[in-house]
């Protein structure tokens, strides 16, 4: 491309590039608009939406202005430094990121920042922050989910009360708006899968969704695109082993029941997920070999002394992987409310690409899905990745006699290139002692 003459030749024209989102990427896809051509647009204020790997990140105008033209389409995939929204600026003053540098916005830096947001909590997403929707030339505040909602019922969100912070339209919201008497349809389209809601008139089941066809063709685009991405190349570049135990959880149980009644966990959601993470943590600290990466580039073995701990968590976009950073300096208090909130903020679509880059170690937890154990992939960039299976009551032998007890499985996969079977068995012992044994976790806190 050739470069741009400066803005004072141009009538006063800034335009602005998809900046750097810190990512180690190199392209997003455009969502959706929040504004349009004509409009007048302030500094900061939310211009567009756009996918990266896993989050759905907003971009705040850098400028004030009148818009003039947008330079892409929703649903194309932009390039970093690809032009996407022109702006008339009667100050003719181009900020940085304007005119051909590719701007770095705040809270979205080059890779080799490590942001903490643990102490800077945002709210729910507001109407300014939430997702604008567009149906022909109405706009309405909505979050992704609702957005996405929406798209597949075929409503017009101009026509939905809001129900979220400042009137913004929630995912129950759309679904609140589907009257299951009045026959709907969705309009058809080429570059997605046809779904008829007209309810039949002798069918006992009216009113219920179902296929127009026996089959249905969705493009494959955004979230489950990059982690098919991701987990290709897992599969491909790390040799993986797994390795299973199935322990006594109910002495961790017991903890449990008894923390949720004292002053300190008062008013959190404490689950058996963060009594793993605490377990984890320690046995980490134990065997720092877990908490790895391989650099093949380079040719050596990274050992982490800091832990990025990853939770796996099922969207309505797909599986995301936010990370605590800093996790091993956090109480098991604080690991129940951060994991509460990290899942809270991926659900909700508030996730940023800080939230999901530099993780070093993964928990999953298939077990809230009534599955006794999996095999999980470790995600790219890291050695290994602990899953948690679901926890029930079965007979089991205690104290040589034959009891009802909670019983569950944990497992690992690690990469085979840098963790022998003998570490990795020795690191998921540890964790099994703690959670057999919880007390123990006191004298490595």
């Amino acid at each position: 491309m050739e470069d741009r003459a400066p803005e004072e030749d141009q009538g006063n024209i800034l335009e602005f590039r998809l900046p750097d989102l810190g990512e180690g990427l190199a392209d997003a896809e455009l969502v959706s608009w929040s504004v349009g051509v004509g409009d007048t647009v302030q500094l900061n204020q939310t211009i567009a939406d756009v996918e990266t790997a896993k989050a759905v990140v907003s971009l705040p105008s850098p400028f004030s202005g009148t818009v003039i033209e947008l330079l892409a389409q929703p649903g194309e995939t932009v390039a970093v430094g690809t032009p996407l929204i022109r702006v008339r600026n009667d100050l003719a003053v181009a900020p940085e990121g304007a005119n051909g540098r590719t701007a770095v916005l705040v809270g979205y830096g080059p890779e080799g920042e490590t942001v903490s947001r643990r102490r800077s909590r945002p709210t729910e997403p507001t109407a300014q922050s939430s997702t604008t929707v567009e149906s022909g030339m109405s706009r309405a505040a909505a979050t992704p989910g609702a957005r996405k909602l929406a798209k597949e019922l075929g409503i017009d969100l101009w026509y939905v009360a809001g129900s979220g912070p400042d009137g913004a339209v929630t995912v129950e919201d759309v679904r609140g708006a589907v009257p299951v008497s009045q026959p709907r349809s969705v309009p058809t389209h080429t570059d997605g899968p046809t779904t008829s809601l007209t309810p039949s008139v002798t069918d006992p089941n009216a009113g219920v969704p179902r296929p127009a066809s026996r089959e249905e063709r969705t493009p494959i685009s955004g979230i489950r695109k990059r982690t098919a991405a991701a987990m290709v190349a897992s599969a491909r570049t790390i040799p993986q082993a797994s390795t299973f135990v199935t322990i006594d959880f109910t002495a961790s149980m017991e903890l449990l029941d008894h923390l949720r009644t004292t002053k300190s966990f008062e008013g959190l959601t404490l689950t058996p997920l963060a009594l793993v993470a605490k377990s984890a943590l320690a046995a980490l600290a134990e065997y720092p070999g877990i908490n790895a990466l391989w650099d093949e580039a380079n040719q050596e073995i990274v050992t982490k002394h800091y832990v990025n701990l990853g939770i796996a968590v099922a969207t309505e976009r797909g599986l995301l992987v936010p990370n605590l950073k800093e996790a091993q300096a956090l109480s098991l208090r604080d690991l129940c409310r951060e994991i509460s909130w990290l899942a809270e903020t991926a659900r909700s679509g508030g996730a940023t690409p800080t939230d999901l880059r530099g993780g070093t170690f993964t928990i999953t937890n298939v077990g809230v899905f009534g599955v006794d154990a999996g095999v999980p992939l470790v995600n790219p960039g890291e050695a290994a990745i602990l899953c948690l299976g679901s926890i029930r009551k079965r007979p089991w032998v205690f104290r040589d006699e034959l009891a009802i007890r909670w019983v569950t499985t944990i497992g690992i996969s690690f990469d085979h290139r840098m963790i022998d079977g003998e570490l990795a068995s020795r690191f998921l012992a540890t964790v099994a002692g703690l959670l057999e044994d919880p007390l123990t976790l006191l004298s490595r806190m």
